[in-house]
């Protein structure tokens, strides 16, 4: 089932299984996706393989290269950004929130059995409302999305501990996170980020001790380095070229940075993947 708004926005709900399952590695700009798997599924992110068993929702951003390896039985809700986020969203379950905050990582949950029932019962919801056709299905269907990433937020922050974080902190890690993945091309200083957030590096860095087991600056290399993997991996761009791609004009430089995260150098890398 696909809406699509008058501006381009959409929300994607649909039942998977063995037959439709690319849907789950479709790439769609600016788009975000929730995973619900109903069985055990065996998934490839970023070239790491995954198993996830039943009741275990994942958060993807365009940017995670996913691979399915085996599914039986999964739920997936993918929207844009153009259909929920939007300026009255912009807290701890919109886009900028702490679903959906670095895409060097993905957060997941494992839904509680005494909550199993609730998401069960706003799929169908989400469901009805896919069918409606009148002009109060956007709203609707925002509600409908809004009240799932609300139910997951609070089992994430639960599982992780999260409850106990001070919330005006917190904000500044997701905005940190959140910058990082619109700037991390072209922006490769901690100081960078920390001018766009009125703070200091060094305030950063205690905030980050706090809430996080990586660095600022270790959340701008991470990034830098998945994408550069990506890149090696999935395209055919030259190492010159990805090295710009990153906000490298130095192709050593870049090659010194890969080598000293990954372990091998970026040639040697891309030799290993068509081994």
């Amino acid at each position: 089932m696909l809406y699509t708004g008058q501006l381009n926005e959409f929300v994607r709900l649909a039942e998977i299984d063995a037959s439709n399952c690319d849907l789950l590695k479709e790439k769609v700009s600016e788009s975000l996706s929730v995973i619900w798997c109903q069985e055990d599924m065996k998934v490839n992110v970023d070239g790491s393989d995954y198993i996830f068993p039943e009741n275990t929702v994942l958060f993807l951003t365009e940017y995670h290269k996913v691979t399915i390896v085996s599914v039986t039985k999964a739920r997936l809700v993918r929207f844009n950004r153009a259909f929920y986020c939007i300026s009255d969203h912009d807290n701890e379950v919109g886009c900028k929130g702490i679903l959906f905050f670095g895409a060097s990582q993905f957060p997941k949950i494992t839904i509680p059995d005494n909550e199993v029932e609730k998401f069960e019962v706003l799929w169908r919801m989400f469901s009805i409302e896919m069918e409606s056709k009148d002009n109060l299905q956007n709203d609707m269907l925002q509600m409908m999305l809004k009240r799932l990433l609300i139910l997951s937020t609070r089992i994430y922050k639960e599982q992780t501990e999260l409850t106990s974080f001070d919330k005006n902190q917190l904000d500044i890690v997701r905005e940190y996170n959140y910058l990082v993945e619109s700037h991390f091309k072209t922006k490769h200083q901690v100081a960078d980020y920390a001018e766009m957030l009125n703070k200091s590096p060094k305030t950063l860095s205690n905030l980050f001790k706090k809430y996080n087991e990586k660095s600022p600056l270790q959340i701008i290399q991470a990034r830098l380095v998945l994408e550069a993997r990506r890149l090696l991996h999935y395209s055919d761009l030259s190492i010159k070229e990805i090295a710009y791609e990153v906000g490298y004009e130095d192709i050593q430089a870049f090659s010194k940075f890969f080598k000293k995260n990954e372990g091998v150098s970026p040639s040697d890398f891309k030799k290993s993947i068509a081994s």
